[in-house]
């Protein structure tokens, strides 16, 4: 039995990074050799040194979207928030929403004046469905009255909300950033191009997968929630010339780890939309990702069990005992690790 005591780990709290370094290229990077377990301790920007002319690095391309809504119920104006994960149609999504025993089907919440939204139904998972009443276009008034959807764990207020952002985010839908990609700048991608090693993109919008815990504790009995990808016929391409070529497919975040995976399920990547629910930890065949450029990630979550099924939860138990050690700084806006 794989139990999620197995991927717990002590972290002390001033090891949660709160604000983003400058410049973006500026944080640490752990080297691990999943083969020999050997760990090298560079920067950000050494990742040149380990990038091979004719490897591919597939990046999630997903935008954040001020999804964080602020209200008052509309029958006694308590105060009530809505935290949007995926859009069904023009005005229905589904959601998250506190407080969760008050707001049930037939409850409305007003945001403004030009923005109201009414419960439609309870989804499987404790989230909802709802529909909006706005007036103008939506994406505007969100723009107008949402918030960036921190992590819990961060309490500083973000000054530049671009800072949650990677610099090639373009397809909005995310409530959550794919932060192996923060560490990016625009000048680091074009002196990786110039030495051959290139980019291509998939689309994974980030929702309840990354907010819900593991509660079990045999982790095979967990069910991942779905999010929403799209890998195009280009990306596909580029990736099918890369092998041919001898290059690595390096996935940058556990997102596009993810999607390549479900795509591969068959054991042959085709271009295709869809949902993915795929739960990946220890004893999983890894298809496609030949390498993984990750941030350090929360104790007993999936991503560490993704990240230990890469490299091999003894790897990534060492690495993380000294990333401790060496004072690393986690999570959404903390330092990297690169695995061979």
């Amino acid at each position: 039995m794989l139990s999620v005591t197995d991927f717990d780990y002590e972290l002390p709290d001033k090891l949660i990074a709160q604000i983003p370094l400058e410049p973006r290229d500026s944080s640490r990077l752990m080297v691990v050799d999943r083969n020999t377990g050997r760990i090298f301790h560079r920067n950000f920007r050494d990742i040149l040194d380990y990038l091979r002319p004719g490897d591919l690095l597939v990046a999630n391309d997903t935008r954040v979207i001020p999804a964080r809504l602020t209200g008052c119920r509309a029958d006694n104006g308590g105060k009530a928030e809505v935290l949007l994960l995926h859009r069904h149609s023009q005005d229905e999504w589904e959601s998250l929403v506190k407080p969760g025993k008050k707001l049930r089907p037939g409850q409305r919440v007003t945001f403004g004046e030009s923005l109201q939204c009414e419960i439609l139904d309870t989804t499987d998972y404790g989230g909802r469905r709802i529909r909006f009443f706005y007036d103008g276009l939506f994406e505007n008034v969100l723009e107008r009255l949402g918030e960036m959807p921190l992590p819990p764990y961060i309490h500083c207020k973000l000054t530049n909300s671009d800072r949650y952002q990677t610099v090639y985010a373009r397809m909005n839908g995310s409530a959550a950033a794919p932060t192996a990609g923060l560490h990016f700048t625009t000048e680091l991608i074009h002196c990786l191009k110039s030495r051959n090693i290139n980019f291509a993109y998939i689309t994974l919008n980030i929702g309840l997968g990354t907010f819900r815990p593991v509660r079990i504790g045999n982790i095979t009995d967990h069910v991942m929630h779905r999010e929403f990808f799209n890998i195009s016929a280009e990306t596909t391409e580029s990736i099918r010339r890369t092998q041919e070529k001898g290059g690595r497919i390096v996935a940058v975040g556990t997102t596009a780890v993810r999607a390549l995976e479900t795509a591969a399920k068959s054991g042959i990547l085709t271009p295709c939309s869809g949902w993915s629910d795929l739960f990946i930890y220890p004893g999983f065949q890894f298809k496609v990702v030949e390498a993984l450029i990750t941030n350090f990630h929360l104790p007993q979550s999936t991503l560490l069990m993704l990240v230990s099924a890469f490299a091999g939860t003894e790897n990534v138990r060492e690495a993380y005992r000294e990333a401790v050690d060496c004072q690393y700084r986690f999570f959404s806006f903390g330092d990297a690790m690169f695995i061979e």
